[in-house]
């Protein structure tokens, strides 16, 4: 047995108990997903192998965790054998910092997860205060995320929702898939916020505009019941780029969803098909974003470790042109590297919001 504090020792019991719970899921799963009664469900079957792959990795960490802990006692038990000390000693200083890292590793992952980590997301970026420059810097803000998602290997839909004379735009929505995208990006919703000089602005007087990006993890169909006879759907002309049909046919789809009075539209797909298919798929993303909110609103709430509320009225992050900056209100952080963020460099500025809410999570347990 490892001679540890009692405290340390009931925290390491602890962990080892979860791990063993999380990794027998994991091998009752595995079993589940081979028989033909759930195969052939196709609902379950796509549900358990979603389980599956999350359950994947922590599974594997606790082995090799139960592996460490097993080889400690091992040497521990050699201790006491003359001509087998030395060589005991040597491995248990090793071992021992090892188990240390391995243990930190292990709580944060069996840290509460958001059930919506694993979705798709919905993004989209919305000019604020700030006239032409707010859809200059809208439009800078949804070519960062773009080239962020497309650095991570993620396929990207982006539906641009009315431009500016200037090359802005009013609205994008883009529709980002991939693994774990939700878990990445949920943390830009907020007010976005600039500081430059315009290119409308003659005296060279810095001026702050702003933009609000919502982020919204996608619905599945059998997640959210649309009635059809809530829609009202009206078809219109796409405006901007697009190639001469744009012009000649009524593509582009409006959908409005009666009860909720949730309005989405597309344009930037080949037909009104697909338009449409676009659109439901926006439409359903916001429904269960209304739905998220209404559920959790009060652990929200209660919550201290979120970082941020996800608000969309809360302003999160300023990036300043003139000291080429990029500050994140939340947590305090500072870049000097404002061209690579907006080239969508994000890595650093997620990883730093993720590592705190799993700090203040950590403390929570405590």
């Amino acid at each position: 047995m490892i001679h540890l504090e009692t405290s340390a020792f009931n925290e390491q019991q602890r962990i080892m108990n979860q791990l063993a719970s999380v990794e027998g899921r994991f091998e009752e799963i595995s079993i589940r997903i081979t028989l033909p009664e759930v195969i052939g469900d196709g609902a379950l079957f796509q549900k358990l192998m979603r389980e599956h792959s999350e359950l994947s990795e922590i599974a594997e960490v606790a082995r090799n965790y139960r592996q460490l802990v097993e080889q400690i006692e091992q040497a521990r038990e050699m201790l006491d054998l003359p001509d087998m000390k030395d060589m005991a000693e040597e491995e248990l200083s090793e071992l021992e910092p090892l188990l240390v890292e391995r243990t930190q590793e292990a709580r944060l992952m069996l840290l509460p997860k958001d059930p919506d980590d694993y979705r798709n997301a919905l993004l989209e970026v919305r000019a604020g205060a700030g006239g032409d420059e707010a859809g200059l810097f809208g439009y800078e803000l949804a070519r960062m995320y773009q080239h962020y998602a497309e650095g991570k290997g993620w396929k990207v839909e982006l539906d641009d929702g009315g431009g500016t004379e200037l090359g802005g735009i009013k609205e994008a929505v883009l529709m980002i898939s991939g693994k774990g995208v939700f878990s990445k990006l949920k943390y830009e919703s907020g007010v976005h916020r600039v500081q430059r000089v315009p290119v409308t602005e003659s005296s060279g007087r810095i001026h702050t505009s702003t933009c609000t990006v919502a982020v919204m993890p996608e619905a599945e169909d059998v997640e959210v019941s649309i009635n059809p006879n809530d829609l009202r759907i009206d078809t219109y002309r796409a405006s901007g780029a697009g190639g001469q049909h744009v012009n000649r046919t009524d593509s582009a789809v409006r959908i409005t969803h009666i009860p909720t009075g949730v309005v989405v539209q597309s344009q930037d797909q080949r037909s009104q098909v697909q338009n449409k298919e676009r659109a439901m798929r926006v439409l359903r993303s916001r429904i269960y974003e209304l739905q998220r909110e209404q559920a959790e609103g009060d652990y929200a709430q209660q919550r201290k470790s979120q970082v941020g509320t996800g608000d969309r009225s809360e302003r999160i992050r300023t990036y300043n042109y003139p000291q080429g900056r990029v500050t994140d209100h939340r947590i305090g952080l500072t870049l000097y590297r404002l061209n690579e963020v907006l080239e969508g460099d994000l890595d650093e500025i997620i990883g730093a919001l993720t590592l705190y809410e799993q700090t203040e999570l950590l403390k929570e347990q405590l």
